[in-house]
């Protein structure tokens, strides 16, 4: 009722900047929706996605279907391609916020490992190292596992005992019932404990 009073009294401003505003951010939800059922699909997430699906395809409905029926306004197909653009960039951003899912950490150093291995390996996590040899000599690799919303603190680590570390950061699928299992049933506390002394250090 309301926006039917509103679009006999302003047609203008109905049509040049309510209908192309409402496109846009339909397509803002639906887009960034989208980019979130995909994160959660290339995870293995298979509940979530479905739900977020439903929704995003009813939110496209309503924007396309507000382009055809005013299809003689170019305004609205600038709407809708900003809309797709902007929905692109506030998925993404959406997704670091909520860091969900777990990562693999692979750390290749050529200082000696133990030290930084200890170090994970007293805070709760599981570390696996191995020797290789690189370009260079001999260096030696670390493999760990971990919550995503924990890797700020695993690389924090990393820099502070080896900023000359070459790391990379996997997604991970799927895992077994215990691949990020604490080593000990007190490794929460020390953990929390661990890297905020290193951040006061700093």
């Amino acid at each position: 009722m309301f926006f039917d009073q509103f679009s006999q009294h302003y047609p203008t401003l109905w049509v040049y900047v309510v209908i192309p505003a409402l496109i846009c951010l339909a397509r803002i939800l639906d887009v960034s929706i989208g980019t979130m059922r995909i994160v959660f699909l290339s995870r293995g997430m298979k509940l979530i996605a479905p739900i977020l699906g439903f929704f995003e395809v009813i939110i496209w409905l309503l924007a396309i279907g507000q382009v055809m029926n005013h299809m003689d306004s170019w305004i609205n197909y600038i709407a809708y391609g900003l809309g797709f653009a902007l929905g692109n960039y506030f998925g993404m951003v959406l997704e670091e916020k909520l860091s969900v899912g777990h990562v693999m950490l692979r750390i290749i150093t050529r200082l000696p490992a133990m030290k930084l291995v200890n170090h994970f390996r007293n805070a709760g996590y599981r570390m696996t190292y191995v020797d290789g040899e690189g370009l260079k000599g001999p260096v030696q690799i670390m493999f760990t596992i971990a919550k995503r919303k924990q890797l700020g603190e695993l690389l924090e680590a990393v820099r502070e005992f080896n900023p000359a570390a070459v790391y990379s950061i996997e997604d991970v699928r799927t895992l077994s019932p215990n691949a990020v299992q604490p080593v000990s049933t007190t490794a929460s506390s020390p953990k929390k404990r661990l890297f905020r002394f290193h951040r006061k250090g700093k």
